[in-house]
């Protein structure tokens, strides 16, 4: 008897002891389990912030170059990140240029994302006649550009701000329009930028330059295109653009 009670307590102990160590084992997992999920989601984070950012297409202004569904992602890194947690900007790969698709914080709408295309950096003479660009006195070749207006010019009060730049050695009257504007010249530090559906697009004409602390990236790639407006149901899953997944933003 004395012996079966003894070995009961021995398979006791070992089981005890078998249960603790499992628990140990989980309770070691669980934390390494946390722990990954949380270095994970600071480098989510941290690479959000300073490298790489998902953006969603939500007006007309740049078709055809890019279109209301499409979703972007930003290079975040090539003019400079911020330092996560901080308006703090770093030193980027390149500056701004003429041509590049940018993301960025428009004046007049800080807490916004917009993106439009650069066409005017620090210096330049920006001048539109009959809504053809002219950079510096010559006319700009833009072969993404695109009018859909055919009732004529439009003139809006905003673009009253103009006066204060333009080129002129002598005040005049200055009554600017959306397709008929300038000589204006860009300040240092300074961007105007226009999108590509020139005639329903919000821009520089009407609320500014962009500063470039305000320039956030630079769209690389269409990673999802959709169809928002079609009819069906679920149109994000019934409406792919396939064909604009994986198009490069030039």
């Amino acid at each position: 008897m004395r012996g079966d009670e003894d070995r009961d307590r021995a398979v006791t102990e070992l089981l005890r002891t078998d249960r603790r160590s499992r628990a140990r084992r989980i309770g070691q997992s669980a934390r390494e389990w946390v722990k990954s999920i949380a270095i994970a989601f600071v480098l989510f984070l941290v690479i959000r912030a300073s490298v790489v950012e998902a953006f969603k297409i939500p007006t007309s202004s740049m078709e055809g170059t890019l279109l209301v569904g499409d979703f972007l992602l930003v290079n975040k890194a090539v003019y400079g990140p911020r330092l996560p947690g901080t308006d703090i900007l770093l030193p980027g790969f390149v500056e701004p240029e003429r041509g590049d698709v940018v993301v960025f914080h428009p004046p007049h709408e800080p807490e916004k994302n917009y993106v439009k295309r650069v066409v005017g950096v620090a210096s330049d003479t920006l001048e539109m006649r009959d809504k053809r660009l002219y950079l510096n006195g010559t006319l700009m070749d833009e072969p993404y550009v695109r009018h859909v207006d055919g009732r004529g010019d439009a003139v809006h009060p905003d673009m009253e701000w103009q006066s204060h730049h333009l080129i002129a050695s002598e005040p005049r009257e200055y009554h600017p329009t959306r397709d008929n504007w300038g000589p204006i010249v860009v300040p240092r530090g300074r961007y105007f930028v226009l999108g590509d559906n020139r005639d329903n697009s919000e821009d520089s004409r009407y609320w500014g330059f962009v500063s470039r602390d305000e320039i956030r990236g630079r769209p690389a790639v269409v990673y999802y295109s959709f169809e928002p407006n079609a009819q069906e149901s679920l149109p994000w899953l019934s409406t792919v653009r396939w064909a604009r997944i994986g198009t490069m933003i030039r």
